[in-house]
């Protein structure tokens, strides 16, 4: 070795040296706010994949309906397909951003909260009944209000029960993008209160091709009295998902349960066609304003929650699997 290589070998032998020590002595707010950084960065791309990926899917998946025929059975599967994964978005981006920043252990994680069952059994009544009670409610201010009973659906409440598990495993799609990555991450910076509300109103604003796709259950819907009701809602899974230790079977079972049970007494307006409007159903406003008054006594109870954040989460698997594999 030369006395020049010599020199420049001991020259960085100093440099990390003197890295090791600056990183010793460093604030200990700045890797703090490197995290934060890092998980800011983590949610914007997450919520902007998800976003484009579902949006583009779903307007390709209308666009061949419009064309396609009751004979064109190809195009309809196609159809189909493209909606499907549009729906999955969120659970497809959150799997890959997790895989690409924290690796197989931290993935496998994240899927094992899917099953995770081993909660009290009043946590599953929460969440197979939530809606229907709030159903109720609405149904007995009606008729105190007005001397007479709302509408209810047609559809017979065991064929609502029957549903329910067999539609549990699809909300997957959803739950391990919303409150599997997005939830823990947000809350890590904003509190689980926050958290909430925020993520309501992101998810929330996911459905919105829905409300100018034609032949949706949303079309033409309120968008407004939507944003309302879904926010409330994220709020009671947000809860729920504390109260379990951030088990994802429990709100992929409550978002099954949400939707085979809300139209016991339907919201939906027939025939709407503004969607930027707050005119709706009384039975609608009433729903909302019931949601809202759980979702109050929800996030004043979840002030001051802050889950460990997704990053010493991600950490903590990647130090289990190489434990594991020494």
């Amino acid at each position: 070795m030369s006395w020049l290589d010599a020199g420049g070998e001991a020259q960085n032998c100093e440099l990390r040296i003197s890295n090791c020590e600056l990183n010793e002595f460093a604030p200990p707010h700045l890797g703090t706010l490197r995290r934060h950084e890092t998980t800011m960065r983590s949610l914007l791309k997450f919520f902007l994949l998800t976003y484009i990926v579902s949006w583009v899917l779903w307007a390709s998946s209308a666009a061949i309906l419009r064309v396609a025929t009751p004979e064109s059975s190809g195009l309809q599967i196609i159809s189909g397909a493209l909606y499907l994964i549009g729906v999955f978005a969120p659970a497809l981006v959150a799997l890959a951003l997790t895989a690409r920043a924290d690796g197989r252990a931290a993935t496998l994680a994240l899927l094992r909260r899917t099953v995770d069952w081993s909660v009290g059994a009043r946590w599953y009544l929460f969440a197979l009944g939530y809606m229907a009670a709030i159903k109720l409610a609405v149904a007995i201010s009606v008729r105190i209000a007005t001397g007479a009973w709302p509408a209810f659906g047609p559809e017979p409440l065991y064929l609502m029960i029957i549903a329910i598990p067999f539609s549990t495993p699809v909300q997957a799609g959803e739950e391990i993008g919303w409150r599997g990555y997005a939830l823990p991450r947000l809350a890590a910076s904003l509190g689980l209160s926050g958290a909430s509300i925020v993520l309501g109103i992101l998810w929330a604003c996911w459905h919105l091709p829905f409300f100018f796709i034609p032949g949706s259950d949303k079309s033409g819907q309120s968008f407004p009295l939507y944003l309302l009701g879904v926010t409330a809602l994220s709020v009671a899974m947000a809860w729920l998902y504390w109260r379990t230790n951030g088990s994802l079977l429990l709100t992929m079972l409550m978002h099954a349960a949400v939707n085979n049970t809300k139209d016991i007494v339907p919201s939906a307006v027939s025939a709407a066609t503004n969607v930027s409007s707050l005119s709706s159903s009384r039975v609608a406003w009433i729903s909302v304003a019931i949601m809202w008054i759980c979702a109050v006594y929800f996030l004043v109870r979840m002030l001051g929650v802050k889950p460990p954040d997704a990053w010493f989460a991600a950490n903590e698997a990647r130090k289990i699997a190489s434990t594991g594999s020494d």
